[in-house]
């Protein structure tokens, strides 16, 4: 796997693909589960007790460690496969790394063994060997490793003539909160890595000089978002879409009272008796202030509420609100197709709409409206293609008034020459960078050159990956932009590293200091009730990982 799927093993080989060794766990599979992984064949004596209860279905059951002396054999057993003098191979290509889950059956409580090779081209000449330690959680300062203690300890092992000192730390910017003590979790999370030298104590704050990124992982449709009810109104875009692809529709709640029809006529009533001309007919119409939302924010409205809605915009947002079923679409679009040939209404639309229904509304200004059969499908794919246009309207009101990028860095979410399903993926990229901008901007404040650049990679990333609120996207920072978020909060991981030699031969001993454990395969011993969050606690608990490393030559 990726190191950096592995929080302890992500401290050495980040960037890698590992070995992982872990003790095989028999497992039972229904009789219907025909795709059961299958562990791998590495056990050890104490798996012998695990096979007795193979009877036991065991369901959601974590990585399990080796004991600590069964992964010093694998390790031994790597360096030897490593080693060209006691190879019978002429040739011996290096392995990837290879890190042991451990059991902390030792007195030094050790989690993880690891080993590396270390190579001069493409012969290996030498393994680097790391070992993990941790500490169940402590509020008790005195209790943990000092930095000259860490110093002694490298030293110890390496003696170095000269040694460098680097510092990091993580702090949470947004994301999960805690209110009287309940944590209410979120699936969004901004966070901020910072990397300084000259370290002088544990747990000191970073210093404005230190360079800072930003990791932003938003995930839409959360309330305390400005975007939530422009979330809402993509929701049920997506239940049109998905309706289209499975032919199956879950209805959303009616946010309106007023059946659809109802609204409909109301609103060709209104367009045939209040204005004298058509633009201020469809333009200034009373009745859009009457339909916004209770739920709907003010900071909401600042941000994407537009007062330049056309007819059929207009009809969009009356119609997302109330209908309920095919019947529905089908019923509100007869009315209005009827009241476009009768001449009944002329209204305005936006000289660049796209839809069906625009196509028809230019064509009744010459009296000449084609035969639409409101059957089938096609009521659907013409609201979808009102919603559509409407929604991208809005989002491009706020990104090119915000000057954060240019309609021809829109293109590619704009296309109307590809097929509606992957118009509905685009836009749902577009509103998830959207949800991500407004978030920085709103909870973090960050300025406009920030986020300009993050409109800029959010744009870039979209247009060659799928949609995935998972992804991860960073940012630098300077620290000073920030600082009024972190300088008097606790991080939820802070770290030293003492480190001698370069390149290849560069060892490193490091003390890691978190708010939960960097093991997931151990159980600690703690007299903390809540072990991930701190809180407003003046005495924040934290677990202890330590990271040693050595270097092993061939002869």
């Amino acid at each position: 796997m990726n190191g950096d799927g592995i929080p302890a093993v992500n401290m050495y080989c980040g960037n890698q693909t590992v070995f992982v060794c872990e003790k095989a766990v028999s497992k039972i599979s229904d009789p219907g589960d025909e795709q059961m992984t299958e562990a791998s064949n590495l056990s050890d004596g104490d798996a012998d007790d695990a096979n007795d209860s193979a009877h036991v279905l065991q369901t959601e059951m974590g990585p399990q460690p080796l004991s600590v002396m069964k992964a010093r054999q694998f390790l031994s057993w790597y360096t030897l496969s490593q080693n060209a003098s006691m190879s019978a191979e002429d040739t011996n290509l290096p392995l990837y790394p290879l890190w042991v889950r451990c059991d902390m059956s030792d007195p030094a409580g050790t989690t993880w063994f690891g080993a590396e090779t270390v190579c001069v081209g493409t012969k290996v000449t030498g393994v680097k060997l790391y070992s993990i330690t941790s500490k169940g959680s402590t509020a008790d300062k005195q209790s943990l490793t000092t930095l000259e203690e860490l110093k002694q300890e490298h030293k110890k092992r390496h003696h170095p003539s000269s040694v460098g000192i680097k510092g990091s730390a993580r702090f949470s910017l947004f994301g999960s909160t805690v209110v009287e003590n309940t944590t209410i979790e979120s699936q969004s999370s901004v966070t901020v890595d910072f990397k300084w030298s000259h370290v002088e104590s544990i747990l000191e704050t970073p210093p404005l000089s230190s360079t800072a990124t930003l990791n932003i992982k938003i995930a839409s449709g959360d309330m305390r978002s400005p975007m939530f009810e422009m979330y809402r109104e993509l929701e049920f875009l997506l239940t049109l879409a998905d309706g289209l692809r499975t032919g199956e529709t879950e209805w959303m709640e009616p946010l309106e009272s007023t059946s659809p029809v109802n609204l409909t006529k109301a609103y060709l009533e209104e367009l045939q008796n209040t204005a004298k001309t058509l633009q201020d007919q469809a333009a200034r119409t009373p009745e859009t202030s009457k339909l916004k939302s209770e739920t709907e924010t003010p900071i909401f409205n600042s941000f994407l509420e537009r007062g330049d809605l056309d007819f059929v915009e207009q009809l969009w947002v009356r119609m997302r609100k109330s209908v309920t079923s095919y019947q529905d679409i089908g019923d509100c679009l007869k009315l209005v197709i009827d009241a476009l040939r009768y001449g009944d209404i002329k209204p305005w639309i936006h000289r660049d709409s796209s839809s069906s229904l625009s196509k028809l509304i230019l064509q009744s200004y010459h009296q000449q409206i084609e035969h639409v059969s409101l059957t089938g499908f096609t009521p659907v794919n013409m609201l979808l293609e009102m919603g559509l246009d409407k929604m991208r309207k809005d989002y491009i009101n706020y990104l090119i008034g915000e000057e954060l990028t240019t309609l021809n860095h829109l293109c590619f979410y704009l296309s109307t020459e590809v097929d509606l399903q992957e118009q509905v993926i685009r836009l749902r990229k577009l509103h998830h960078l959207l949800e991500i901008i407004v978030t920085c901007s709103t909870f973090l404040g960050l300025p406009y050159d920030r986020l300009f650049l993050l409109t800029q990679l959010c744009l870039q990333h979209y247009r060659t990956s799928p949609y995935d609120e998972e992804h991860e996207f960073k940012l630098q920072i300077k620290p000073a932009l920030i600082s009024h978020f972190y300088q008097k909060e606790h991080p939820i991981l802070w770290g030293v590293e003492v480190s001698s030699g370069h390149g290849p031969r560069e060892v490193r001993t490091s003390l890691h200091l978190s708010d939960r454990p960097l093991v997931d395969h151990v159980i600690f011993e703690t007299d903390y009730p809540n072990e991930t969050v701190n809180g407003d606690s003046e005495d924040p608990a934290f677990f202890s990982t330590m990271a040693y490393c050595s270097l092993v030559n061939f002869a």
